[in-house]
């Protein structure tokens, strides 16, 4: 029983850290506060971004899960030094949390998105938790689901951006820094520890640049989320590949196939 427990988080922290993360969301629909609109006029530029308190209620949500998180790794025997690497999906799973849940109009759907994000949270926290020792017995599980919940996280957010109809100066960096953190984690987790920022950096400087490309087609959410999905997809999945030294020609294999399967999925859908 101790040897299992080794293996994962105190449950009393765990429910200490989502109740938390949640109150700071629930505010927002419970506090009704005015915002204000912050501008700056400059030549041939006009930027204009509102203030409001949903925005603030998720920035110190996304912090709290930050510490909060190491605060739950503080119990775990086999961590040494910094435990930076796991903040990082815990900490864009609370901001996306947050912008998804502003979009979604307050009633039944709110509350369904709230109890979905709870259980998010809690699968997020077990998993990094879990993927700290290698030689656990579920490691495997914990890094396949974090990989797996961390574009489907990203997705959500495309979708949650795209739906409220936000501006391309804001988008940029949106998808710059989410598709950065997700590749940056990823090939940190399917390369046994290996920091690739170059490729991570390439890769969010692409997904930008195809972000801003079509971010003016008259496509639906989803849509634009799965053209964006697809590159993410496929070069993290081929830098993935290229550092394990695979040949080239089989390396492009995987990635083709992800990209294709993206791509033909947003075009028959609508």
């Amino acid at each position: 029983m101790q040897q299992e427990e080794r293996y994962l988080p105190d449950g009393n922290r765990v429910g200490v850290l989502t109740a938390a993360v949640l109150l700071a969301y629930a505010l927002t629909r419970l506090i009704n506060i005015p915002g204000f609109t912050l501008t700056l006029q400059l030549p041939g530029f006009y930027f204009a971004y509102p203030l409001t308190l949903s925005a603030a209620m998720t920035i110190m949500a996304t912090g709290l899960t930050a510490t909060g998180m190491n605060w739950l790794l503080d119990s775990h025997p086999a961590l040494h030094g910094n435990a930076i690497e796991h903040w990082l999906l815990p900490t864009l799973t609370a901001f996306i949390i947050g912008v998804s849940l502003n979009v979604l109009p307050f009633g039944i759907l709110w509350w369904i998105g709230l109890a979905v994000s709870a259980g998010t949270l809690i699968s997020i926290f077990i998993a990094e938790y879990v993927s700290v020792d290698s030689g656990a017995p579920t490691y495997a599980f914990a890094s396949a689901a974090l990989i797996a919940l961390s574009y489907a996280l990203f997705l959500m957010l495309i979708i949650a951006l795209r739906t409220a109809g936000t501006r391309l100066f804001l988008m940029a960096p949106a998808v710059f820094i989410a598709a950065g953190l997700v590749s940056l984690r990823t090939l940190h987790l399917r390369l046994s520890g290996h920091w690739e920022f170059p490729w991570a950096i390439g890769i969010a400087l692409a997904c930008t640049q195809i972000a801003a490309g079509v971010h003016y087609w008259p496509i639906s959410p989803l849509q634009f989320g799965l053209i964006l999905l697809g590159p993410l997809f496929a070069l993290t999945a081929l830098a993935s590949n290229l550092s394990e030294d695979v040949p080239v020609q089989r390396a492009m294999l995987e990635p083709g196939m992800l990209l294709a399967a993206a791509w033909i999925t947003a075009s028959i859908i609508h």
